[in-house]
């Protein structure tokens, strides 16, 4: 019997006519260098694995085309559900094995895990969403936004499966090299780009999309004086609305990103700054977010084709060979349903936007969240079991410092929990509401209020679901909490190679699917050593000597 989860109310890139290596062809960029799961009773269980409720996700993130993999009626549904029904699987099997092999103990009272076969699986969907719509020959990149989980064992395994790097900043760009990403494979996007990262970014050969007017002539004065083969291009806000998450929409008539595509004047500019600039060569936007419906992300990719469309007529000349469409594809919060799907996504855009596909344009998409969350899992031991006001409340070692988001926003960011008892087996039981509590020391650290789960007591476990991205990689420091280690497992002899090389642990810890578990180091957990040193230990009298 599967958990129990509950919510809240390559290689693969087609080269074609690219240069080769899976990075879009351009034309004449700046300086002539080349351009570059189951429920009670065995059936599928909406509300999560095991006995659940479901919510609408964060943000209400259910698509509004499609909907699940499942009711897509072409077999592919089928193939989706059966992999989710997996990925439960391997979740409860790495539980256990966290247990049994001594990653998960009273002194190490919280662990993140990350599901290396779910990852690829992803990875593959990906790609082969894309590949199914395109023309053959087309150029495709895809750029994992590191923002999502910023940790070099991902990247680089994202790049074993033929996916880049979307980078906004010094550190994530250390990071992607770090992983062993290609220039020729890195977009650089941010909207406060230092003279410094331009150069850097330039040298190298990455890929940068201009936010503002303002950056593009910093660019300018960089390309002047060294000549780049960089591919260069400019982002637009097409400014068609916000989803249900206003701190994640980035198109509505205000955002702080890019050029706003609607407002007085701003379309001529552009129609001159791309006369103006022969090395400007692609067109960015990035309409998607969680919290947003399909229909108007493809809207945003609509408007950013048609302004593309308009810039080539305007210069005469096929000038934007590249639409870089950004991310944001929703997750499905509220089930382990895969949903939406890339292939939903993908189909959609070919219906509304044909000719983005039609081989006329390279392409290149920046998805994070939907690549990584479903993968993730935080695992936490429940120190003490209470009550307060006749509630039940599982005091556990897992809160804001891995959950900043669910624990300052619940109702954009409601959490699935599982129950486990201490052992790592599901937990079984009739369902009582309890709270879920952290371990900061604030009444608001809570992962979940008033669920209904079977009653975690002392010494079971609590496991906070769909938390590969934008959780557990993203530490925050609260009451110096130490961050968690993370671990990749893959079934042993299966289907996974070691995200880090030598730090593979491979006890075979025995699973519900028959064979063990195989663990790698992607973090290691973090020392009170490194805590003191982190904050100021070698500068102590620093201050006093003022």
């Amino acid at each position: 019997m599967s958990s129990a989860g509950t919510s809240g109310p390559s290689s693969g890139d087609r080269t074609g006519s690219g240069n080769g290596n899976g990075t879009p062809e351009r034309a004449g960029a700046p300086g002539g260098n080349r351009p570059p799961g189951r429920g009670r009773g065995g059936e599928p269980d909406v509300g999560g694995s095991g006995s659940a409720a479901a919510g609408p996700g964060a943000g209400g993130a259910a698509p509004d085309r499609g909907g699940s993999g499942a009711a897509d009626g072409s077999g592919v549904g089928a193939a989706v559900a059966a992999a989710d029904a997996e990925r439960i699987a391997r979740r409860d099997d790495a539980v256990r094995a966290a247990v049994e092999q001594g990653l998960l103990t009273p002194e190490q009272p919280v662990v993140a895990l990350l599901d290396v076969p779910g990852i690829r699986a992803s990875a593959a969907a990906l790609r082969a969403a894309f590949d199914t719509v395109t023309a053959p020959g087309t150029p495709v990149l895809h750029a994992f936004a590191v923002k999502a989980a910023p940790l070099v064992p991902v990247l680089r395994l994202l790049a074993d499966e033929g996916v880049g790097a979307e980078v906004a900043s010094p550190g994530e760009l250390a990071l992607a090299r770090a992983a062993g990403v290609s220039p020729r494979r890195t977009v650089l996007d941010s909207p406060a780009k230092t003279p410094a990262e331009l150069r850097e970014a330039l040298a190298l050969g990455i890929a940068v999309n201009a936010d503002n007017p303002q950056e593009l002539e910093r660019i300018d004065a960089t390309v002047r004086s060294a000549p780049t083969g960089s591919p260069i291009g400019l982002r637009v806000n097409p400014q068609v609305g916000g989803g249900s998450i206003g701190a994640l929409s980035t198109a509505t008539a205000t955002s702080k990103f890019g050029v706003a595509l609607r407002d007085e004047g701003a379309r001529a500019w552009i129609l001159r700054a791309y006369a103006d600039r022969p090395w400007l060569t692609r067109l960015h936007a990035h309409s998607g977010s969680q919290g947003m419906p399909l229909s108007l992300m493809a809207q945003g990719v609509a408007e950013t084709y048609a302004l593309a469309e308009e810039i080539n007529r305007h210069v005469g000349r096929r000038q934007v060979d590249t639409i870089d469409i950004g991310g944001g594809l929703p997750v499905n919060f509220g089930s382990d349903a895969t949903a939406p799907t890339y292939a939903q996504y993908a189909r959609l855009l070919a219906e509304v936007v044909p000719g983005l596909f039609d081989g006329r344009y390279g392409l290149v998409t920046e998805f994070g969240r939907s690549l990584l969350a479903k993968h993730g899992t935080v695992v936490a031991r429940v120190e003490y079991a209470k009550s307060a006001g006749g509630r039940a409340i599982a005091v556990t070692h897992a809160g804001v410092q891995v959950a900043a988001r669910t624990v300052y926003a619940p109702g954009a960011w409601p959490l699935r929990i599982a129950a486990y008892d201490a052992k790592g087996r599901p937990k079984t039981g009739p369902d009582v509401v309890q709270d879920i509590a952290g371990p900061a020391c604030f009444a608001g650290d809570l992962l979940a209020e008033g669920r209904a789960l079977p009653l975690l007591e002392q010494g079971d476990l609590a496991a906070a679901l769909d938390t590969g991205a934008y959780y557990f990689a993203h530490h925050y420091a609260y009451n110096s909490l130490a961050r968690p280690g993370i671990y990749g497992f893959a079934p042993d002899g299966g289907t996974g190679h070691d995200t880090t090389e030598g730090d593979g642990l491979t006890d075979g810890g025995g699973g519900a699917g028959g064979g063990g578990v195989r663990f790698a180091v992607v973090r290691e957990p973090q020392t009170v050593e490194e805590i003191v040193a982190e904050s100021g230990g070698a500068h102590g009298p620093s201050l006093t000597a003022l």
